[in-house]
């Protein structure tokens, strides 16, 4: 289409080219009036142009249906995927679920309740979290400092925030706080009704801190308290003096790293306490809660955020007196051979190895795959520790009997060395050093076999003189 008769079309210049002069096309009905689309872009006049689309006023415009039918069903699959994320339903209109409450340093807004001593969550009573050694505990947690602390009076800890990134920027809008009155469980959650509040709330938070032993949270070394540490600064509050930390996130990932499903606070709850939350508000969703409330939102939609809050503060409790009981039972409690392995892994590293053997054992004659190998590894350097090498040894064999291709070497590597140094057996010793690899370095195993010839050939030639024969050479 030319210029003149797009021209002629607008009515600006007619077919002659004059200005002012009108179309030469028949008049339309009225009710088939169209409007005439003009492309978007301007397309040289040689190249060859579509007409354009002619879409009756009456009618919708196909392109605009299309596009509301895309975004018709990304909605549908956005608000499926959030359902099976979990996301509750929003409550029905209310006040916040928090109450005001005066205190001497002002008005704190407190959501509160108070759970019998029989009180489960999932399949783990509460209440045994009390009854923690803290040796034990401080074993568990590979830090010695814990040893002496009275977990009676520990206080579980756990934030909501306005984001995940840290920083200045972020607030902790809900601080989750639970602590034990004899056996039952205080939870008692401080909330931020307005930003720029947070000297009151911080105050009471400090307060509680200094009734207590201890701090144990999930996470909470790496975010939740240094954020809150920070809000102290910046609002100006005197800092409580900091707390002995037990963080389960670090236990958590040392015991249950074998199962392969990560460490996030909901899976745990769910394989480890059998307790599965139902309309569980999602993580991600909850920033987003909280502004719209201070926009004016109804109280009532944060109720699933105290309750996701809530929930977390039960799970530390429960998972704390699960994973101590667990420890101290030593590998007779618990089917799992996954977790047997890692709480094998924890005790050798606090140096408890007659913990970790007994762990060790339970774990491989619960599995006779990847994980039972690995166990009998352990079980292999446990007993070369306490000179038990022929108990070493044999518990290297077992586990080369089902390893994987990746795990043969290193156990052939253990048999080379205990061979050589300990048992004495130089052609066992060389037979193994042989199928090392890539277990160690190709010159440190050049070496290895080097060393292993030269002994054998050195104890042939003594062999010799002695008896006038070789001697018989023994390979496993």
């Amino acid at each position: 289409m030319d210029l003149k008769r797009k021209l002629a079309r607008l009515g600006g210049v007619g077919p002659g080219g004059k200005p002012g002069a009108k179309p030469s096309s028949a008049p339309r009905a009225p009710e088939e009036e169209t409007v005439s689309v003009a492309p978007a872009v301007e397309v040289p006049p040689k190249q060859e142009e579509a007409p354009p689309v002619e879409v009756p006023r009456n009618e919708p415009d196909p392109r605009v249906v299309a596009l509301r039918r895309m975004l018709g069903d990304w909605a549908e699959r956005r608000g499926t995927a959030v359902g099976r994320r979990g996301t509750s339903a929003a409550p029905p209109p209310g006040p916040l679920p928090a109450e005001p409450r005066s205190t001497p340093h002002g008005v704190v807004h407190v959501a509160e309740r108070v759970l019998p001593p029989d009180h489960h969550h999932g399949n783990a009573p509460l209440a045994e979290a009390l009854d923690v050694e803290s040796p034990l505990v401080a074993s568990l947690a590979l830090q010695p400092g814990l040893a002496g602390v009275d977990f009676r009076r520990m206080l579980f800890l756990d934030t909501e925030t306005t984001g995940l990134a840290g920083g200045t920027g972020t607030v902790p809008f809900l601080v989750g706080l639970a602590w034990f009155e004899g056996r039952s469980l205080r939870v008692h959650q401080l909330f931020l009704r307005k930003l720029g509040e947070e000297a009151p709330l911080l105050r009471v938070l400090a307060e509680r801190m200094a009734e207590s032993s201890c701090l144990v949270t999930f996470n909470g070394k790496s975010f939740d308290w240094p954020l809150l540490r920070t809000r102290f600064v910046l609002n100006r509050v005197t800092p409580p003096s900091e707390l002995p930390h037990l963080d389960l996130l670090h236990c958590a990932r040392r015991v249950f790293k074998y199962r392969g499903s990560g460490t996030r606070l909901v899976h745990l709850e769910e394989q480890v306490l059998g307790y599965h939350r139902v309309d569980d508000v999602d993580g991600s969703l909850i920033p987003d809660l909280y502004f719209r409330f201070l926009r004016g939102a109804d109280g009532s939609a944060l109720t699933p955020v105290l309750e996701h809050n809530a929930n977390d503060l039960l799970l530390l409790a429960a998972l704390l007196g699960v994973l101590v009981r667990r420890f101290r039972a030593s590998g007779t409690e618990g089917k799992d051979p996954r977790d047997l392995l890692g709480f094998a892994g924890v005790a050798l590293r606090a140096r408890d190895y007659e913990r970790a053997h007994a762990f060790a054992r339970a774990a491989a004659a619960g599995d006779g795959g990847a994980v039972g190998v690995e166990a009998l590894a352990l079980a292999s350097r446990l007993s070369r520790r306490v000179g038990d090498d022929q108990t070493a040894a044999a518990n290297l064999q077992r586990a080369l009997e089902s390893a994987r291709a990746d795990q043969a070497a290193p156990l052939h590597l253990s048999l080379a060395k205990l061979y050589e140094h300990d048992l004495k057996d130089l052609p066992r010793a060389l037979h193994h050093a042989r199928l090392a690899s890539p277990a160690e370095s190709a010159d440190a195993l050049r070496r290895r076999i080097e060393r292993l010839e030269r002994k054998l050939s050195r104890v042939s030639r003594e062999y010799t003189l002695d008896f006038g024969a070789a001697p018989p050479r023994s390979v496993s």
